[in-house]
């Protein structure tokens, strides 16, 4: 114990590591008996887990058309609302940033924070009021409907704050006499963002991409509100912890995601984006 007292960051780490052991524990723990159940089956008569090693469940995965076809729309649909959050993000946070006055980005950061505090059901439902045929949007400009669009119009109305605070952070950052300095060896505004502002920026749009690529490929709910017959991965998990009671093959299906979100990340971490969360 003294030795503690005369290291005081080895007592820091000491009282952090029983909180550190308990997410190991709690998180990777879980991941790992996600990872172990992917490999059981599910006895065909008996509806009982066979705790057996197997690779059927990844081999059904792979061969089967179908489960190729939703991966591949759930990362469209991850792809495309990620770049419809950074092309809103981007000049909403620039104006929070450096255009608004001191006061007024107090109560436009509280504006952004808002819908967070709001229920994820009742937004999700909101929309499909607006989206249903005789309904608002539908009046006035002929709506899309339940389907494929909705779903990612949805997805990117919910994940958007996530984007714009990274963004908003990254320019807080960048000092304005860059701006000027720019400005006054000529540059236009389009030069000026595609020169100065881009570069500095691509930290932060990594970081609120990395919420809104994996918050919308592991999204099941909004899907099912106003997806219509979508189907993406979320759905084909709840699906069989549910109706089929084939909890090895959900467990397969949900590595499909945590795997390509280990790619995604190790890809970003370059950028420096970890360091922006």
């Amino acid at each position: 114990m003294a030795f503690l007292h005369r290291h005081p960051r080895l007592r820091l780490a000491a009282l952090l590591s029983a909180p550190m052991l308990w997410l190991g524990l709690a998180y990777l723990g879980a991941l790992a008996v996600l990872l172990v159940s992917a490999f059981w089956t599910v006895n065909g008569f008996t509806g009982e887990v066979v705790r057996e090693f197997t690779l059927a469940n990844f081999r059904t995965i792979v061969t089967e058309e179908v489960y190729r076809n939703v991966t591949l729309r759930s990362l469209g649909v991850a792809v495309a609302v990620t770049v419809i959050c950074v092309v809103l993000a981007l000049p909403m946070a620039f104006y929070m940033a450096k255009v608004a006055r001191p006061r007024a980005r107090h109560w436009l950061v509280i504006a952004i924070l808002t819908p967070l505090w709001a229920s994820y059901l009742v937004k999700a439902y909101a929309w499909r009021v607006l989206l249903a045929n005789d309904g608002p949007i539908d009046s006035l400009f002929g709506g899309p409907g339940y389907g494929l669009f909705a779903t990612i119009i949805v997805l990117s109305y919910l994940w958007l704050p996530y984007m714009i605070l990274p963004i908003y952070a990254g320019l807080e950052r960048l000092p304005d006499s860059l701006l000027e300095a720019s400005a006054d060896l000529g540059a236009r505004a389009g030069r000026t963002f595609r020169g100065v502002v881009l570069p500095i920026l691509v930290p932060s749009i990594f970081a609120g991409s990395i919420f809104t690529f994996s918050l919308s490929l592991g999204d099941y709910i909004t899907v099912q509100i106003v997806g219509g017959k979508t189907q993406l991965l979320g759905n084909l998990v709840y699906a069989n912890v549910g109706a089929a009671n084939n909890l090895p093959f959900a467990a397969a299906i949900a590595t499909i995601p945590v795997i390509i979100m280990v790619v995604y990340l190790a890809a970003v971490r370059r950028s420096g984006a970890l360091e922006e969360l």
